[in-house]
């Protein structure tokens, strides 16, 4: 338990030095560690990967909010009969 909480605070105080890059890194690598050190010990494992799930999820969510909602299509108004 020591260990992961050893690196929970390593990788705060690592990622406080960049924030803007380490976007949604942080809350990944805390929960990926602590699901590593209980899945086998292998707590820096799963804050490595957490970090970058997180990240990742971070980006996107940041693109789809960047992104204006499309307006609904306008259906064309049907041809008129001839006649």
């Amino acid at each position: 338990m020591k260990y992961a909480m050893f690196t929970a605070v390593a990788l705060a105080l690592a990622s406080a030095a960049a924030p803007a890059e380490a976007k949604g890194c942080l809350k990944g690598a805390v929960v990926g560690g602590v699901a590593g050190h209980y899945a086998g010990h292998h707590a820096v494992l799963g804050a490595i990967g957490g970090c970058m799930v997180g990240h990742h999820m971070a980006n996107e969510k940041a693109k789809e909010q960047a992104a204006p909602a499309a307006p609904p299509a306008q259906a064309e108004p049907a041809p008129k009969p001839n006649g």
